[in-house]
């Protein structure tokens, strides 16, 4: 298997179907969406499947804002800071080396959900996406975009739970700190 150099696009694209299969997988720099770029990667090893990392991002204000008040430098803006931010996390996940199986990371404009269904649009694709135990507040401000994905979906959705140091250290701020006093 050729281990290729990850190459950052702007838009998936539509690549060729060599019948070798892609595993599509939404990355974001949280350690949930690494956790899932590991998976993803591991899964194409094993199947020799191309890893399509994607990056969703949408202008500042969202879309319905942008369009009110276009800025194109803005955009632009916007645009370099999403493939940075996915440059960053796909350097911060496999440490600079080579991930062993074919990656190509995209960076693609629209709600991440909607835009992950959209990169995951044939039958035999699998969609990975970092997910864990939300609170109540946490749904009620931002649906959970792993959800969407299961109901909305054209290929099979692998959620990868939170890894355990990411639930180690959310226990820790759950816990009550103690003061510690010194007498002299």
């Amino acid at each position: 298997m050729a281990d290729q150099p990850t190459a950052l696009t702007e838009e998936p694209g539509a690549p060729e179907d060599d019948g070798r299969g892609r595993i599509v997988v939404g990355v974001s720099g949280s350690l949930g969406s690494l956790a899932a770029l590991h998976r993803a990667v591991a899964e194409a090893r094993r199947t020799d499947a191309e890893v399509l990392a994607v990056h969703c991002w949408t202008p500042v204000g969202g879309e319905f804002g942008y369009r009110r008040s276009p800025c194109p430098p803005l955009l632009s803006a916007c645009r370099d800071a999403a493939a940075t931010r996915l440059r960053e996390a796909l350097d911060q996940a496999f440490g600079g080396a080579r991930p062993g199986a074919r990656v190509r990371a995209v960076a693609v404009r629209g709600e991440t959900g909607q835009a992950l269904v959209r990169c995951a649009d044939r039958p035999d694709d699998l969609l990975v996406l970092g997910a864990g135990p939300r609170g109540l507040l946490a749904r009620t401000l931002r649906p959970s975009i792993t959800a969407y994905c299961v109901r909305h979906a054209a290929c099979p959705v692998l959620a990868v739970p939170k890894p355990p140091l990411q639930r180690e250290l959310e226990a820790m701020e759950r816990r009550p700190r103690t003061r510690l006093t010194v007498t002299v």
